[in-house]
């Protein structure tokens, strides 16, 4: 197994993001260690979306099949007003959309995709998975980099990659931007049988709600078997939290204006985790000698795109890349490897922003984005994702 003198990659954080770059890698040939925090490789979360960009990740990593057994297909993208109930804009996912894209769009149950990576990464011998792991420090000496950690446990290895999230350790040396930014915007997820879901309701689309100050979106998952709610609004009740129980009285008191369709999806809810949705503003820096970042540690975005992940992945993909051309010298790989992905994630980074004001807009705002949106043909809808679901 052929790999930089300093030892393996290392890559802190065992999720998407992580689990993707230690794949990608180590197809290249690379000898990768992923060292993970908590007991167990597990994904909290509901679902996410996949754009056709993230299947070309799983076609170039051989994971087209076993994504096939877990992915649901919806027929369209769909935008309603959660006021009036009335359809706003739908963009179909079907044969016009495969051929313009060349790759089909998909939901997925995040813990299912998850599971996905991992199982490849174990039936990857040039792949160590160790739990347990939480970071303390690292030192970068110019020729390898040094890994500490809580349970007193030292890794050495040629480079360090922090796949570890917002909250990011690694990138509070490397970039020093202090804490995510808070938006306001408070995320409730929850998942349920699809039968408890009404059969008028139980639609094979990506359906968004948008209201004044929130939304609510609805998919399929699992084959159709579950289904998925996000319900988002505004609040300054929350500076910071993640995957904590949720306040419903709260809940419905913010969607207490919305149509009958959606009180009906969200009284069959009882118990809701919850999400402060944060970000960070876009650098383009975020390596460090033989240290770099990936995913939400480099560039932390809304989830208004649904692109997180898809990101990450790709993110994973360049990273591989740039690592195999600069094998004698991973500090310039990693400048190669940002100065690819930086204006493009900060796009997505500020056009997440813009989305998320589009889907909370009220007044005449809410009228101007409908008729905007009505007026657009199917073919110009789908050239408005050009820019994202073409290939990099």
């Amino acid at each position: 197994m052929e790999t930089s003198a300093g030892g393996p990659l290392l890559i802190v954080g065992g999720g998407i993001g992580g689990c993707a770059a230690a794949l990608a890698l180590a197809r290249r040939g690379f000898e990768v260690t992923v060292l993970e925090q908590s007991a167990e490789l597990k994904e909290i979360g509901a679902g996410i979306q996949l754009g056709p960009n993230a299947f070309r990740v799983f076609d170039a990593l051989d994971l087209r099949e076993a994504i096939e057994r877990v992915v649901v297909y919806p027929d369209g993208l769909v935008m309603m007003d959660a006021l009036s109930g009335e359809e706003v804009t739908r963009i179909g996912l079907g044969q016009p959309f495969l051929e313009r894209f060349k790759q089909p769009y998909g939901v997925i149950y995040r813990a299912d995709l998850h599971q996905v990576l991992v199982d490849a990464c174990r039936a990857e011998p040039a792949i160590r998975l160790l739990t347990g792991q939480k970071l303390v420090d690292f030192e970068d000496d110019g020729r390898r980099v040094r890994v500490t950690t809580e349970a007193g446990a030292t890794h050495v290895g040629a480079a360090l990659i922090g796949a570890d999230g917002l909250w990011s350790r690694i990138r509070e040396k490397v970039v020093g931007d202090g804490k995510p930014h808070v938006s306001g915007h408070i995320a409730y997820r929850a998942v349920l049988p699809a039968a408890e879901v009404p059969s008028h309701l139980r639609f094979n689309d990506m359906t968004l709600w948008a209201g004044p100050k929130l939304h609510l979106v609805q998919y399929p998952l699992r084959r159709g078997e579950l289904f998925n709610l996000v319900a988002v609004f505004h609040s300054d009740r929350y500076e910071e939290g993640w995957d904590t129980y949720g306040d419903p009285a709260e809940l419905h008191q913010r969607f207490s204006a919305a149509c009958e369709p959606v009180q009906q999806l969200l009284s069959k809810i009882e118990t809701w985790r919850m999400w402060v949705l944060c970000d960070r503003e876009p650098v383009s820096d975020w390596s460090q000698g033989r240290v770099t970042l990936l995913g939400d540690a480099a560039h932390p975005m809304l989830q208004y795109m649904a692109q997180g992940a898809c990101m990450a992945m790709e993110d994973a993909m360049v990273l591989a890349q740039r690592a195999d051309q600069h094998r004698a010298d991973l500090a310039q790989a990693f400048l190669a490897y940002q100065a690819d992905r930086s204006v493009r994630t900060c796009r997505v980074q500020l056009t997440a922003r813009l989305y998320g004001a589009a889907y909370h807009a009220e007044g005449p705002v809410r009228e101007l984005r409908n008729q905007f949106l009505r007026s657009r043909t199917p073919e110009q809808s789908r050239e408005s994702l050009a820019w994202l679901y073409d290939p990099i």
